[in-house]
This record gives structure tokens, C-alpha cells and sequence, in this order.
């Protein structure tokens, strides 16, 4: 199963954030979502999270006693200069005019880097012995598997992924979505 977490503080104030470092908690509608998230998954074996306390703390709403994984590479995109920004501040023209393996301004990673992380952090938990393991996530790599599940490949600006909305994936169709991604980023193209 695969979540992107509940809603945070900075999506209120509609604020990129890939610095892990940088705590933002879950508002109190994302409280509630988190635990309606694990009331509509059901029970896990393993509640995997990125090292965000929002993702971690989403997890542990959704499930409490189970658990807990962290799983770095899972981790949000990383945005460079636009960190903590708006969307609108910048990031949209960067994201629609940049090529798949550009890096962002300021130390970002590109999009073929995050990618490629992703498809690391997916596969840790492919070799997980847990029957059922919930990842709870951020847009960007939820989103791609997504894609990748639907044979398309990732998307010059990404659909949003509503928080704390369980998708229901099989360790097979996982493995496929994850190489998808591999071909994807050995070629990358928008």
C-alpha cells in the first residue's frame, strides 16, 4: 500500500520542502487523516516512512504499535534554491523548462536522480520479508509509480496525489512499476 502522507503544516502555507532537517508537523485535519488512512488500508505487517517527520508521523497515526521503517531514498524531491518556496515562486517555470536530467538551481537533484533514488527505496522494500507493508511517502514518488503502473512514463509536471489516500499495489505490480522507472531513467524524455 502506498500513501503520500496526511496533510502538513507547509501544505497549508503551500511550501516546498525537501529538507529533511526542516520539522513540519501534520495540522489537525491531517491528524484525522492519518488515522482514517489506516482505518481504510487496514493492518500492515510494516509502516514504512521517509525520514520527514510528517511522513513518519502520518505512519504512526495510521498505525499505531506496528513497526516503522525509515526509508531515506523515498524522501521528498530535493528543491534547491526554491526550497521553501511556493510553488508559484519559481519552481513551476523551472520544472516545465528543465530537462529530465538537469539538476535544480541551488543543489537540487533532477528528476532521472530522484527517480533513480526512488527505484533504490522501492526495492529495500521488495526485499522486505513483511506480507504487508504500507510506505507512507511524497507526492513525487507515489506519483510515479502511479504512472509507471499505468505504462506511462514520468510526467514533465507531476498530477498531485491527494494526502493519506491509500493505493493498493502487489509486491508484482510494484516490481514492474519500479522497472519501468529503470528504462526511464537509462533514456529519460518528456
Amino acid at each position: 500500500m502506498l500513501a503520500r502522507h496526511a496533510e502538513s503544516e507547509f501544505n497549508v502555507l503551500e511550501r516546498l520542502n525537501g529538507d529533511a532537517t526542516v520539522e513540519v508537523k501534520l495540522t489537525e485535519a491531517g491528524r484525522e487523516q492519518a488515522r482514517r488512512l489506516g482505518r481504510n488500508a487496514g493492518p500492515v505487517d510494516l509502516a514504512a516512512h521517509t525520514e520527514f517527520s510528517r511522513t513518519r508521523e502520518t505512519a504512526e497515526l495510521a498505525w499505531p504499535g506496528t513497526p516503522l521503517l525509515e526509508v531515506p531514498d523515498l524522501n521528498e524531491f530535493g528543491f534547491g534554491h526554491f526550497e521553501g518556496t511556493r510553488w508559484a515562486d519559481g519552481f513551476d517555470e523551472w520544472v516545465v523548462a528543465s530537462a529530465p536530467d538537469e539538476g535544480v538551481p541551488g543543489g537540487g537533484e533532477s528528476r532521472v536522480a530522484a527517480v533513480q533514488r526512488f527505484v533504490r527505496g522501492y526495492r529495500r522494500l521488495l526485499d522486505r520479508p513483511e506480507e504487508r507493508i504500507a510506505l507512507v511517502a511524497h507526492g513525487a514518488p507515489v506519483r510515479y509509480v502511479l504512472l509507471a503502473l499505468d505504462r506511462k512514463p514520468p510526467a514533465r509536471v507531476l498530477e498531485g496525489v491527494d494526502p493519506a489516500k491509500p493505493f493498493t499495489v502487489t509486491a508484482a505490480q510494484l516490481a514492474e512499476a519500479v522497472a519501468e522507472l529503470e528504462r526511464w531513467a537509462a533514456s529519460p524524455a518528456f
